[in-house]
């Protein structure tokens, strides 16, 4: 069996986990945290580059940011659906990394895909770990499930921000990584382009505002839908004025 993960980033495609919590991975593999990201498609619907192409994009990506697992569930690009059978085969891919944490998409979203995959992600990590689930592997039931919100406009307010400052040049090395999808673009996806500002500035104007929320130079924002716990009073972060 695999050395459990601490965090896992289960997201539609090649690039997404770079995009939308790349930093907050770094972070977490700079803490000596066991992080992996699991790409549900291969991408190979996309515009630009091929499924070969992306693979080594996304394995470039991954020693930048310090990722210990790179997997993909090999489901169809463009085509995902909530159906048992791809219901199952995230069920499976839970059982087998393990993590505590996983993030994915916001439940809302421009790509099918990417709505898709946070209902796939949210019902897979309960239904993991029941024992009688018909996948394989042993029962594996993930702590919490957060949901990344960067450059979502109809996502709520972040339940909190991750500090990337430190790790905001890795984040931009590792998106560039996937030269074949950003290279020479202002806009992609849901990165909405801002005049002809290149595509990684405007990815950092996108997290020098949520930094902003929590008085550092970057973050990224993420929500989760059970309310978080703080330890005290005294300890609370983030000046009021």
């Amino acid at each position: 069996m695999n050395d459990p993960l601490d965090v896992l980033a289960v997201m539609a495609h090649p690039d997404d986990a770079e995009l939308l919590c790349g930093g907050a991975l770094a972070v977490s593999a700079d803490r000596g945290e066991r992080v992996g990201i699991l790409s549900l498609t291969d991408g190979d619907k996309g515009t630009h580059g091929s499924a070969e192409v992306r693979e080594r994009e996304a394995a470039r990506a991954a020693e930048i940011l310090g990722i210990a697992v790179r997997a993909s569930a090999n489901l169809p690009d463009a085509e995902l659906m909530y159906t048992p059978e791809h219901r199952t085969a995230v069920v499976r891919q839970i059982r087998v990394l393990r993590p505590r944490v996983v993030v994915t998409h916001w439940t809302s979203g421009r790509h099918p895909d990417h709505r898709i995959t946070a209902e796939l992600v949210t019902d897979a990590c309960f239904l993991a770990g029941l024992k009688r689930y018909p996948a394989d592997g042993e029962p594996h039931r993930p702590f919490k499930v957060v949901y990344a919100t960067a450059f979502r406009e109809s996502a709520d307010p972040p339940t909190f921000v991750v500090d990337v400052t430190a790790q905001m040049e890795r984040k931009l090395e590792a998106i560039a990584a996937y030269g074949s999808q950003f290279r020479g673009r202002s806009g992609v996806g849901e990165v909405f382009p801002g005049g002809e500002r290149p595509f990684l500035e405007q990815v950092r104007a996108a997290c020098a505002r949520s930094g902003s929320l929590v008085r550092v130079e970057y973050g990224e924002p993420f929500r989760t839908r059970e309310t978080m716990l703080q330890d005290s009073l005294g300890s609370l972060r983030v000046s009021t004025f």
